[in-house]
């Protein structure tokens, strides 16, 4: 006990970061702040348990890792077979980041209904036009595609708006009460043409990537509005960057990409129905995703140390948290 390691890649506050060591007891807590970064390969070699997102190089180095706390809620990245060892437990950090996604998905959501980013547009071209009919957010059909934290946030903050929510999960689910109708993925193509505003939040994998493909882009309505904050292999770029430029699709607000960053050259960049964000919708912008995170951290080490059953651990077979 006394010579395991624990290492935090996240960089925590000193009150956390004190409870943390009361919690780790005579075991060591080495953070990757007080190394500069630099982190000595006997370092990777003894930690026992790690808090953050190390890569799958650095994992190489750790022999005697039993616990990962991600900082991130997306897990796809350490699910790949060869990755992590089947004896390490893999947690995430589900549920510290859905008031803040689905408060930026409400705004883009916004932005795009009442085409206040083609005003934006033209203010910067000093043009005074009026664009024409804006979409209702009440009375609006909403088709969640992904309803976990973070899409549930959103479901929610909809609804309060007015719309009408269908949620949509892999397999059979009960939803919540403010959502009027739950379906499972296999019924996409048959809900599609029903959604005024899609809004995507998955994770990767292979059950996910390009649910949104040129067959689903045509489906939906020519007003659809479409968002992604989950992964960006949930939807073909090519086909989006094709629709929205044919007109065939109201707009699209992303926040993640594929491939991520867009490059520099994509014509997204320059479609007028895009709204695009680099990946910043949860991070760290948003004091309630630290504590929320901070408090995940803190409990999965107590269970750790106490041998008590984990919060939010992930199944490495979908990507998704089995417990919470």
């Amino acid at each position: 006990m006394a010579d395991e390691l624990i290492l935090s890649l996240i960089d925590f506050e000193e009150e956390d970061l004190a409870q943390l060591k009361v919690l780790a007891g005579e075991r060591k807590l080495v953070t990757g702040k007080e190394l500069n970064g630099r982190i000595p390969d006997d370092i990777w070699g003894s930690a026992a348990v790690i808090l953050g997102n190390p890569t799958p190089e650095q994992l190489k180095k750790c022999k005697n890792l039993k616990l990962l706390q991600l900082q991130s809620a997306g897990a796809d990245n350490y699910c790949a077979p060869g990755v992590l060892p089947e004896d390490v437990t893999l947690c995430n950090a589900t549920g510290s980041y859905g008031l803040a996604i689905a408060e930026h998905m409400v705004g883009v959501t916004m932005m795009m209904a009442k085409k206040l980013h083609l005003y934006r547009d033209q203010q910067f071209a000093a043009v005074w036009r009026d664009l024409g009919p804006v979409m209702p957010i009440s009375g609006s059909q909403v088709l969640v595609i992904g309803l976990g934290d973070i899409g549930t946030e959103y479901a929610l903050r909809m609804y309060t708006l007015g719309a009408d929510i269908t949620g949509v999960t892999r397999t059979p689910k009960e939803g919540p009460p403010f959502v009027s109708k739950m379906a499972v993925t296999a019924q996409l193509d048959e809900l599609i043409p029903k959604a005024d505003i899609i809004a995507l939040a998955l994770p990767g994998g292979k059950g996910t990537t390009h649910i949104i493909d040129a067959h689903r882009l045509s489906l939906m309505k020519p007003t659809a509005l479409l968002l992604n904050v989950g992964r960006g292999s949930a939807i073909d770029t090519e086909a989006l960057t094709k629709a929205l430029a044919e007109g065939k699709l109201g707009g699209a607000a992303l926040d993640v990409t594929d491939p991520e960053p867009l490059p520099v050259n994509h014509p997204l960049w320059h479609e007028p129905r895009a709204v695009i964000t680099p990946h910043i919708s949860g991070g760290m912008h948003l004091r309630d995703i630290y504590e929320k995170l901070a408090i995940r951290c803190t409990r999965n080490l107590a269970a750790y140390v106490q041998h008590r059953p984990y919060e939010s651990v992930v199944d490495r077979s979908t990507g998704y948290t089995v417990s919470h």
